[in-house]
């Protein structure tokens, strides 16, 4: 028998053994694909340690604008160079003829290379069909003509769209159920956040060849196309933007030196969003500095003059638009002399038309009095206030959200507010605690030209699978809640309209465009200060044409000095940008 010592020494040694076989299984056998808490691919990354490869296509979904055209990646057709022909006597006067590359250009970069690559990068070589097609025929080792799959190194409507990246702990914390490696890539902001788990890969699409220590071809120069194979991912995000007018319009603003700011361009019909223009703009290399990766159109401003339309709405329903009635624009609203905007005497229509703050708080403070929730309640028949972006139930997932970071907007914080003669006043010009965002205002002019029916704002129409069939819809919607009528909206247009008519009106400046344009201005005070001097929100928001409105613009500078602005501007070059590119569809 043997003896205890030697016995325990035994089962500690069986022991050990089991736990290691147990190891072994759990990497050869159980978790090879998610191993550890990081959920390592040992497969993965076994294979790499003895291949080399390049990636055709990530596998992520894409965004294609309205007409088709990708957004965030582009396809480029291009040389593939591997790094084991630098070994090898290949051919490179005749791809030197064919691609018109020099011979010394190419045998250079094989000589540097270590990796497979696409020659130029990043800024890829790019062949025509005829080139890679005669590439092709040669059929040498190591040498292939592809279409691969780039990222745009500038993205269209960049915040919109949103940034990916890579976040270990974010992928488990929104995908504890998925079997994802930590360097998956996901949206960490925008569209790209919202449809995320719509665009996670199936796999990556690349060409594989076997190395051995020293680099050279393990199983002679046979190089494998891998490809996930499924003809549905990754998928296609159809969005309601027009690829050439958002770049035509960031060209715009920047031509303005418009740095904080930017623009929304919906399209009335279907109300979807056909530009949208938000800077700062992102800077790469440290996208979370100068706040570029927020989008400015969806977060709350002070919107200033242009919520005088919503206190029209709301005095026209009440019977206080009596165009008998003449207003002290002499005063400001304190009663004290109004020096720099001395209007005079005016009635409710040319009050509205060159923006009389004293018209506009007297109304305020009228409607208040018999009812402390009115401007709220108008404000949200306008859909001013509240999400305006589309929402609903898909899929698996209730209540999604468009734009997932999108602000609410207000008008007041407290009962307080609300109940204060003063405050009351300030909130009817859009001061005080008045907020709300470029893209509700946007909206409002489209609910009003649309004759009061409110719709929820689309940035998307559909999901396609790889085959382009539809995955998923993203139907026109009302949004909830009482709206204003038809009668109320006709007025509301006619206001708008007279802005720009009347001679003194605040919209003079878009007479004489090609398109007939209603709107209103606003200019406000942020109680910001620099170098001593107030800083100022500017907008124009309006909808064109007149008669026949197709388009809802909202132009808007955001902490600039009184005597700064470039919204008219910018607002007029988008309407006759607008109507040159329907002349030329004509």
């Amino acid at each position: 028998m043997l003896p205890k010592r030697v016995m325990g020494l035994l089962v500690i040694f069986n022991i050990c053994f089991l736990l290691l076989i147990y190891r072994l299984s759990q990497i050869q056998l159980f978790d090879p694909k998610a191993f550890s808490k990081h959920h390592i691919n040992l497969l993965e990354e076994s294979v790499k340690q003895r291949t080399q490869e390049l990636v055709i296509d990530n596998g992520r979904g894409n965004f294609l604008d309205r007409n088709g055209a990708m957004l965030t990646y582009k396809k480029v057709n291009v040389l593939v160079l591997f790094p084991f022909l630098k070994k090898i006597d290949w051919d490179v006067n005749k791809v030197s003829t064919i691609t018109g590359i020099p011979e010394n250009k190419l045998k250079e970069s094989v000589d540097h290379a270590e990796k497979p690559f696409a020659y130029g990068e990043p800024e890829p070589f790019e062949m025509t069909a005829s080139q890679m097609e005669r590439i092709n025929a040669l059929k040498i080792p190591g040498v292939f003509a592809i279409e691969r799959k780039f990222e745009r190194s500038q993205i269209p409507a960049e915040q919109l769209i949103g940034l990916t990246g890579e976040n270990a702990k974010e992928v488990n914390k929104r995908y504890p159920n998925k079997k994802l490696s930590d360097n998956t890539l996901i949206g960490v902001s925008g569209l790209e956040e919202s449809f995320d788990e719509f665009l996670l890969p199936d796999g990556k699409s690349k060409l594989v060849y076997h190395v051995d220590g020293d680099g050279a071809p393990l199983f002679g120069m046979n190089v494998k196309y891998v490809d996930p194979a499924n003809p549905f991912y990754p998928v296609n995000v159809r969005t309601t933007l027009n690829k050439n007018l958002q770049q035509k319009a960031e060209e715009l603003v920047d031509k303005y030196h418009i740095k904080n700011g930017g623009l929304v361009l919906l399209n009335i019909e279907d109300n979807s969003v056909l530009t949208l223009v938000s800077r700062p703009a992102i800077i790469k290399t440290d996208p979370y500095n100068n706040y570029g990766i927020t989008n400015r159109m969806l977060k709350q401003q002070i919107i200033g003059s242009v919520f005088k339309t919503v206190v029209a709405a709301a005095a026209i329903d009440h019977q206080l638009d009596d165009p008998t009635r003449l207003f002290d624009c002499s005063k400001k609203l304190n009663g004290k002399p109004e020096v720099q905007f001395n209007y005079g005497m005016l009635n409710f229509t040319d009050s509205f038309a060159r923006s009389c703050n004293r018209t506009f708080g007297e109304l305020a403070k009228e409607l208040q009095q018999n009812d402390p929730h009115v401007l709220e309640d108008y404000a949200a028949k306008l859909s001013l206030i509240g999400s305006v972006g589309w929402q609903g139930n898909i899929y698996h997932t209730s209540n999604f959200k468009q734009f997932a970071d999108e602000d609410k907007g207000r008008v007041f914080m407290s009962d307080q507010a609300r109940k204060d003669a003063n405050y009351v006043m300030m909130s009817g010009i859009g001061q005080h605690e008045v907020r709300a965002t470029p893209l509700a205002v946007a909206n409002m002019m489209a609910t009003i030209a649309r004759g009061g029916k409110k719709e929820m704002v689309r940035a998307v129409s559909k999901i396609e699978y790889k085959n382009g069939t539809t995955m998923m819809d993203f139907p026109e919607k009302s949004l909830a809640g009482d709206s204003i009528s038809p009668y109320t909206a006709m007025r509301l247009q006619k206001l708008l309209r007279r802005v720009v008519l009347n001679p003194d009106g605040t919209g003079k400046w878009f007479q004489n465009l090609p398109f007939d344009v209603a709107g209103k201005s606003g200019t406000a005070e942020t109680g910001k200060y620099e170098k001593g001097k107030q800083l100022y929100n500017k907008w124009f928001a309006g909808y064109f044409p007149f008669q026949n409105p197709k388009y809802a613009l909202v132009a808007v500078q955001l902490d600039v000095f009184e005597n700064e602005g470039a919204v008219h501007s910018l607002f007029a070059d988008i309407v006759k940008l607008l109507y040159e590119q329907t002349r030329g569809n004509e």
